[in-house]
């Protein structure tokens, strides 16, 4: 019983950090296998893409074989695929590598999910919850950092075989999970009534405001800082802090208030994070050449609330919100919109970017250079940021309108089913 959550979280803390440190390890990883650029990237892309597209698939297999051995077979999967990058003779076999570790990792992220809401109950499932989100939001945010000294330290091959390091002993742990009952159903692999259960998909796009308002600017807003103040990569690294620690400290925080005050509602949260996301998004237009940076702090800490406070949280709401036997499915469906949004969301910004900064600066080396974040082009940047973060405003508010509107009408229906319930007249 005791090693569910430490088995758990070893496990689940692989998963975001191989999302966002893998990158910063490519230089490297040229250098000793070649930088031809489509399979390059396609060490980063390989393992994203399978990962969001097995979320669903695993969702469903775990309803039928069990959510214990879906997660175990992921631990085992992931870290066999880790041990093999750290290997890899050549950028093919590593792209294969990290395919199949992207397979698995979705696995482990549906199974823990699922274990999680299935084990605990009432406080203590809060509680785990609280800290699956503050272990994701540790992955993702310090997934560079861990990555870029593994890199300094033992090279590129150390970032791969410490995450199969962490995994294996999680692999050991999984031995320790007691097993998880519920009803099973095999008629189907896939539960369609979820799509029509309007509160769960409320809580699915939760994320995709995240991606939208939160993800991409902490992949791209080093650059900015780069191309509009001229800071260097260290200093960025210690300036995105403003927007990281509140990932870090907000779902335990949040947890905790729930307990105290009965106000501290899962509804109130996520409209909270909601509003933060497009205040913060909102503030950050101010990063323009010559003004002080002092001016986006306080933005850079909302963004982070706006994502850290419903991590975890939706999880375990979204998870309550259908069948106990439906829980896999649930958890595929919900992570699919989380992985697949991020993908979709810093892929468009990049790209409108990429397009503003080319109406600023007509030289295409230039523009390319630009867009890139170096220095020199800090009024054509800013525009061109100023343009993206409007439209990531205006994005993150239709998305919060849907959550609120689905919100409503799946309380709208509840209220109904309970009238009907309570007098048999469906009036």
């Amino acid at each position: 019983m005791r090693a569910v959550l430490p088995v758990v979280l070893a496990a689940q803390f692989v998963v975001p950090m191989s999302i966002s440190g893998t990158a910063i390890a490519l230089p490297v990883i040229a250098a000793d296998l070649g930088s031809d650029p489509t399979p390059l990237q396609w060490v980063v892309n390989g393992f994203n893409v399978s990962f969001a597209l097995f979320t669903l698939v695993w969702g469903a297999v775990s309803d039928r074989i069990g959510h214990r051995a879906s997660f175990r077979i992921g631990v085992v999967l992931t870290a066999a695929a880790s041990l093999v990058s750290a290997l890899a003779p050549s950028l093919l076999l590593l792209d294969a590598a990290r395919v199949v570790a992207g397979i698995g990792a979705a696995a482990v992220l549906v199974g823990s999910t699922s274990i999680l809401s299935l084990h605990f109950h009432g406080t203590e499932r809060a509680t785990a919850f609280a800290l699956f989100g503050t272990i994701n939001g540790l992955g993702l945010a310090l997934g560079p950092t861990i990555s870029g000294l593994l890199v300094a330290l033992v090279e590129w091959r150390g970032v791969f075989a410490a995450q199969a390091l962490v995994l294996a002993c999680a692999a050991v742990g999984t031995l320790a999970l007691p097993p998880l009952r519920t009803e099973s159903r095999t008629d189907r692999l896939l539960d369609f009534a979820l799509l029509r259960n309007r509160r769960f998909l409320a809580l699915c796009l939760v994320p995709v405001a995240g991606a939208i308002g939160f993800v991409t600017l902490l992949t791209y807003l080093p650059a900015a800082l780069s191309a509009v103040a001229s800071l260097t990569p260290g200093r960025s690294g210690l300036f995105m802090l403003a927007m990281t620690i509140p990932v870090l400290l907000a779902p335990l925080t949040v947890a905790r208030l729930s307990r105290v005050f009965d106000a501290v509602t899962p509804t109130r949260v996520v409209l909270a994070s909601l509003g933060c996301l497009v205040l913060g998004n909102i503030g950050m237009l101010a990063l323009q050449p010559g003004v002080h940076l002092a001016v986006v702090v306080l933005p850079m800490i909302l963004v982070g609330l706006g994502f850290g406070l419903p991590i975890g949280l939706v999880d375990g709401e979204a998870l309550a919100a259908v069948p106990p036997h439906s829980s896999g499915t649930a958890a595929g469906v919900l992570n699919l919109f989380r992985i697949g949004s991020e993908a979709v969301t810093v892929a468009a910004y990049a790209w409108l970017l990429a397009f503003f900064v080319r109406g600023q600066v007509p030289n295409e080396a230039d523009a390319d250079a630009a867009a890139a974040g170096q220095p020199g082009f800090a009024d054509a940047y800013a525009h061109a940021f100023s343009e993206v973060i409007g439209l990531v405003v205006v994005a993150v508010a239709v998305t919060a309108a849907a959550v609120i509107a689905l919100s409503r009408t799946a309380r709208s229906d509840v209220s109904s089913a309970n009238a009907f319930s309570a007098t048999g007249d469906p009036r």
